[in-house]
This record gives structure tokens, C-alpha cells and sequence, in this order.
């Protein structure tokens, strides 16, 4: 798997996403901030639904990287417990079937499907689904 940054994902198999912990207060982040005051934390697969919305325009370029042509996707804010909320795609399921609190599981999906050089994103998934 080719990740759209480097240090996002953990190298096993499924991965995780990488975040950081501050060495005093003990709070996780992610992204890993890269900083000295932070170490690097492996974080849960496994979270629930926090919110929600559906991007419905393409973003602007740079940061943007993706497709020319767009597709709205979902973005939600899945909340990994006892660690952090983390903003990521939200994939398998249509918005008409999200809920607030609905068991998640961590997944990585191309950033462009139609590119041969795929470059892969965090998503999450309802849990159970493969």
C-alpha cells in the first residue's frame, strides 16, 4: 500500500493509523505532529460515528490532490475510544444509512480509483463490512 503521506499508516497488516502522544499531558493527536513533545502511538481499528456531512465540491488545489473530476464523498468524524477523534472518508455506506454512534472499523481506499499509481487515504467503514 502506497499512502498519500508517509508516517500515516502502520507497516502490518490491516493497518493502523499512526498518531502521537504528548510526553506531558499524555493526549493523543493525529496526525503524529512530528514534534520532539510528542511520541509515536499506534491507534485503535476500531471507533464509532462522532458527526458527519457530505463534501459536495471539490476542493481547492493545493492541498487537494485528488481526481479532476469529482464525486462528493462523505467525511465524518470517528471517535477511536479513550484515544482521539480523527476526520477521515467515510466508505460502503450511503449518508441516508449513517447514525450518529454507529460502529466503525478503519480501511484504507484510493484517493483517485482511476489512477494507476494509487495513492491510498484513511477511511472508515460500518464495522463487519470487509
Amino acid at each position: 500500500m502506497r499512502a498519500i503521506s508517509k508516517g500515516l499508516f502502520t507497516d502490518e497488516s490491516p493497518p493502523r493509523l499512526i498518531g502521537g502522544r504528548h510526553r506531558e499531558s499524555g493526549r493523543i493527536v493525529f496526525p503524529f505532529p512530528g514534534s520532539e513533545d510528542f511520541d509515536l502511538v499506534p491507534l485503535g481499528r476500531d471507533g464509532s460515528l462522532w458527526s458527519w456531512t457530505v463534501q459536495r465540491y471539490r476542493p481547492k488545489s493545493p492541498p487537494y490532490a485528488g481526481p479532476d473530476d469529482f464525486v462528493p464523498w462523505i467525511v465524518g468524524y470517528v471517535e477511536l475510544p479513550g484515544e482521539t477523534i480523527v476526520e477521515a472518508r467515510i466508505d460502503g455506506v450511503s449518508a441516508e444509512s449513517l447514525s450518529i454512534g454507529m460502529p466503525l472499523t478503519l480501511t484504507a481506499v484510493p484517493l483517485d480509483p482511476a489512477c494507476p499509481d494509487q495513492r491510498m487515504i484513511p477511511a472508515f467503514r460500518p464495522a463487519g463490512q470487509s
